[in-house]
């Protein structure tokens, strides 16, 4: 396996992703970050930073300094992940170099209303203008307004209409306000909407997901649910907190976001769980989910395990060290990882494997919407395109 002080020197050959972050308040902020994406001559950037509002002075500064050919997107976060690792209050830009990245953008509009024919109409135009060269890697990468609570009818239409591309993201955050997130793309800032980009490079590229919990034994029915606020009335014929409380060994009373994070609900499809998981108790004894529900849905309990040794072997591995990972990481996880007082640790670790992202309300992959998960997308170098790594060439 190549090693982190070869893949340094390699990097410095390779035209790989560079991310570079400023705290928002800088008075000179889209500058300093012009100055330093520029020498790469990105193809595309990505904007990721707590103020929502900054993403379109930012994002018109940097599209006219980077020309047409560089498509400028981002979106609003709850935490970012930038050189140092984690961060808050700044903005991580992530450029990636035309020479091995080619990139364009859609908008999806109006979640609210959910025009699911109008999406796959624009889906499939934007595959067909786009293109693609055979021989490179095409992957999608999805931005979606965290608070409409539409990513799951949103990533099972791009599933539809783009089957043969791989796609994941995150949901934009707002913080931890929960309020109003904000997207950027094609010059445009808004809400309501999300922002496909399709991607192609000649990198080797390999997702990598983790989520640091087991499945116990424990099961329970979801028997009242109202899909729409995604919320739990019953789990069991009982009062969904109430029976939560019971299945945790947690009284009612001491049920606060941690116990949430430490017990989450859990989905299983095929072989793999994927995390529901729970923001807050509602006024009438019920469970307020960050993912979609329905009743008659069986759910497993889970339990938080470590939250960084599986972490450092999942990066492991891969092939070689990757030259850059784009991450999406679950807000939920960070504020675990501060309660444990591990967030240094995993700051070393996203530094220690170049990870570049941001905190988010959810996270996008395998036609999934999950929560409290690390969804990341590894770019290696060619080479490891022959040693194993998990390519998807459309």
């Amino acid at each position: 396996m190549m090693t982190p002080a070869s893949a340094a020197e390699a990097a410095d050959r390779i035209p790989g992703p560079v991310a570079v972050q400023v705290e928002c308040d800088a008075p000179d902020l889209a500058d300093r970050l012009l100055a330093a994406l520029a020498p790469h001559d990105p193809g595309l950037v990505l904007l990721f930073g707590r103020r929502g509002d900054q993403l379109g002075p930012v994002g018109a500064r940097l599209q006219q300094a980077l020309g047409p050919d560089c498509t400028v997107t981002g979106c609003s976060s709850a935490g970012e992940i930038g050189p140092e690792g984690y961060a808050s209050d700044s903005m991580v830009a992530i450029g990636f170099p035309g020479s091995s990245f080619r990139a364009s953008a859609v908008i999806l509009p109006s979640l609210a209303t959910l025009p699911v024919s109008d999406w796959m109409a624009s889906l499939r135009q934007h595959r067909r203008s786009f293109g693609a060269d055979p021989g490179r890697s095409l992957f999608g990468l999805l931005l979606v307004d965290g608070m409409a609570g539409q990513e799951d009818a949103l990533v099972a239409t791009i599933d539809a209409a783009l089957p043969s591309i791989p796609v994941l993201g995150g949901s934009a955050g707002d913080g931890l306000d929960f309020r109003r997130t904000t997207l950027l793309a094609e010059g445009e800032v808004g809400d309501d909407m999300a922002v496909f980009v399709l991607v192609e490079t000649d990198l080797a590229v390999s997702e990598v997901t983790f989520a640091h919990f087991r499945p116990t034994e424990t099961r329970a029915v979801v028997t009242a649910a109202i899909p729409d606020k995604r919320r739990i009335l019953e789990l069991n014929a009982e009062p969904a907190a109430d029976e939560y409380a019971r299945l945790t060994g947690i009284e009612r009373a001491r049920l606060t976001p941690s116990e949430f994070a430490q017990f989450p609900l859990l989905l299983r499809m095929g072989r793999r769980h994927y995390v529901r998981a729970i923001s807050a108790l509602t006024d009438d004894g019920g469970l307020s989910l960050m993912s979609a529900i329905d009743p008659g849905t069986v759910l497993t309990l889970g339990h938080a395990e470590d939250m960084t040794q599986g972490f450092a072997e999942a990066m492991d591995s891969l092939p070689c060290t990757p030259l850059m990972v784009l991450g999406f990481d679950c807000i939920l996880r960070r504020l675990a990882l501060e309660r444990a007082e591990l967030t240094d640790t995993m700051s070393e670790m996203f530094m220690r494997y170049r990870v570049a992202g941001f905190n988010t309300y959810g996270e996008q992959h395998s036609s999934m919407h999950v929560n409290q998960t690390f969804v990341g997308l590894a770019f290696m170098l060619p080479s490891a395109q022959k040693t194993g790594a998990s390519t998807h060439v459309a």
